[in-house]
């Protein structure tokens, strides 16, 4: 942020006219950008949930961190923006330097408090272990020999692994002649043999990979959505009042603050509401599973306005106009906003909080990613569905009062419907961790 700043302040680095100095530190500015983003908003959800120790705090937790992290993109959106635009922009950033040295501080005075998980090996290492001895040992008899690790090891999973994917199994199966040794005389990373432990945990991954697939196209829906949802406003009537004229872009500001205020009434009134009358707290797949649904009705509500904007548009003959604004108030759109910041309250904290609770402990960092990915490999989806339509109808012209926007909301709400459906075929069939231990351990 500093080195944005600069690029904003000091002559010779501001763009225009680009230098190849000015653009290397406006490029070398973004990356670090870039990467500062992708180390502290992923670790910090598990950094976060890792100071308590059960699945309901950690709902709480996620829930007041993506409230913090909207409204933060809120106050960025409107009130840095506008310092940058009306003041300068060289302020703008200074406003988001002073912000980031203040939360460094914050975060360092805290140091001390925090309740740390000592590193471990890479997880990543593990599991390439566990395939490669599983294909090494395919054809290897089953003895029923497993090896365990050391003693903690064992305590935490003393049981024989399950039977899915029971060709992972094989590389758990000691050779034949360490069967009858200790399992503490063997070397756990090799890759001829692995835990049990480690084995079980690759099963978890391949379980939860369908429900993962399930999110994507839930995001690529949303960034359609959202793509569309500006051109609409800008070819609307954006004032509020005789005097103010809302921008465009800002309208997706009551997506953000619905997702906030959204969070706030689940966490302080819904999901108590929910403990008191059934005696436990949502699971995560629930909460997952309302957000498709809303996410769905807002697709359907979004079919509703665009096609009365266009009947509108029709009725006046606009149509022959290009880039006419329709006399039909922006601040329809505000209601299909406000119920997709509803379906992101539910979905986005309940995708994270289920995959920090069921990824193998030593890929909680990794689980806490997997909402970023999802959320990047979506929007990209979003704009090859755009394009694809393009080239495939006529529905999203150049001029949007000339296309069929709705049928484009149709499919999409299509889509969802579909995806729905699948995730509900997947949430159906997957097993909690923790039920499955208990079945694992009433058979053993």
């Amino acid at each position: 942020m500093t080195l944005i700043t600069l690029t904003a302040s000091v002559d010779f680095l501001r763009p225009p006219p680009c230098t190849n100095a000015s653009l290397g530190a406006l490029y070398t500015g973004i990356a670090l950008a870039s990467l500062g983003a992708g180390g502290t908003g992923i670790t910090l959800a598990t950094m976060g949930a890792d100071q308590f120790q059960h699945n309901h705090e950690h709902t709480i937790f996620f829930n007041w961190y993506f409230l913090i992290s909207y409204a933060c993109i809120a106050t960025s959106s409107t009130v840095v923006v506008y310092i940058q635009e009306r003041v300068s922009w060289g302020l703008g950033f200074g406003v988001c330097v002073a912000a980031n040295l203040t939360g460094f501080m914050v975060f360092m005075l805290g140091k001390r408090y925090y309740r740390h998980v000592k590193p471990k090996e890479s997880p990543f290492a593990s599991i390439g272990r566990v395939v490669v001895a599983a294909i090494m040992k395919r054809n290897a008899a089953r003895n029923n020999c497993y090896f365990f690790g050391t003693a903690h090891e064992v305590s935490r999973l003393n049981c024989v692994p399950s039977t899915d994917f029971s060709f992972l199994n094989n590389a758990a199966l000691k050779p034949e002649s360490n069967s009858q040794s200790s399992d503490l005389l063997i070397d756990k990373r090799s890759w001829k043999l692995c835990t049990v432990e480690e084995v079980e945990d690759l099963k978890i991954l391949l379980k939860i990979i369908p429900l993962w697939s399930s999110s994507i196209l839930l995001s690529a829906t949303i960034g359609v959505f959202m793509s569309l949802i500006i051109l609409e406003a800008l070819a609307m009537d954006k004032h509020f009042g005789d005097n103010f004229e809302v921008p465009a872009a800002s309208f997706l500001t009551f997506n953000i603050l619905s997702t906030c205020i959204s969070l706030s009434i689940l966490d302080r009134l819904v999901l108590p509401w929910w403990q008191k009358l059934t005696g436990h707290y949502p699971t995560p797949l629930q909460r997952i599973g309302v957000g498709h649904i809303i996410n769905i009705i807002a697709l359907v509500g979004s079919a509703l306005v665009e096609n009365q904007r266009l009947q509108v548009v029709k009725n006046l003959h606009l149509e022959d106009q290009p880039g006419s604004v329709v006399p039909m108030s922006a601040f329809w759109l505000v209601i299909n906003l406000t119920t997709i910041g509803i379906s992101e309250a539910l979905h986005y904290p309940g995708q994270v909080a289920f995959y920090y609770q069921e990824f193998p402990e030593s890929l909680r960092n990794t689980a806490t990613a997997m909402i970023s990915l999802i959320v990047g490999i979506g929007f990209y989806s979003s704009a090859v569905v755009i394009g694809l339509v393009r080239r495939a109808t006529e529905w999203l012209p150049d001029d949007i009062n000339e296309g069929r926007a709705d049928y484009v909301y149709w499919l999409m709400a299509g889509i969802g419907v579909v995806n729905f459906a699948y995730y509900l075929i997947c949430a159906k069939f997957f097993k909690y961790r923790a039920a499955v231990k208990l079945s694992v351990h009433s058979n053993t």
